[in-house]
């Protein structure tokens, strides 16, 4: 198919191997810390198996980019009450499901674009504390 093809594979795989990550790590800014930072190692390592010059750029920027998007929801599940194992459990799935998305041609550009979109959006709408509650103290 091309360099392009393989670069969006190894893109998509990372986004999803990222997005594993945080599902394993992610209760804490140190879990945060070591996950991004083996989530991107994974991906560069898949691109240099990938060959060429470009797929390991991809695959470090897909392992980042599926650790900070998935993050925003693993730590903000956890501080509404979720479970750990439960919240791995079902980002982990997801991240597997990312994964095998990227075999579709382009789509692995596609998922390195929104789930970093989709992070920031759920960080930005996040109510700071409970505000619901406040409204009661009254």
């Amino acid at each position: 198919m091309g360099s392009w093809y393989s670069i969006g594979l190894v893109l998509g795989i990372a986004v999803g191997g990222g997005v594993i990550a945080a599902g394993a790590l992610a209760r804490s800014l140190t879990g945060l810390l070591v996950g991004g930072v083996a989530a991107v190692a994974v991906g560069i390592a898949l691109g240099i198996a990938a060959g060429g010059a470009l797929p390991p750029v991809g695959g470090g920027v897909g392992g980042a980019a599926g650790m900070f998007g998935a993050s925003q929801v693993v730590r903000g599940a956890l501080r509404r009450g979720g479970t750990e194992a439960g919240t791995a459990a079902l980002v982990g799935v997801a991240g597997l499901i990312l994964a095998a998305l990227a075999l579709v041609p382009a789509l692995g550009f596609a998922e390195a674009a929104v789930v970093p979109l989709l992070g920031l959006r759920i960080r930005r709408r996040s109510a700071e504390r409970y505000a619901g509650l406040r409204t009661l103290a009254k």
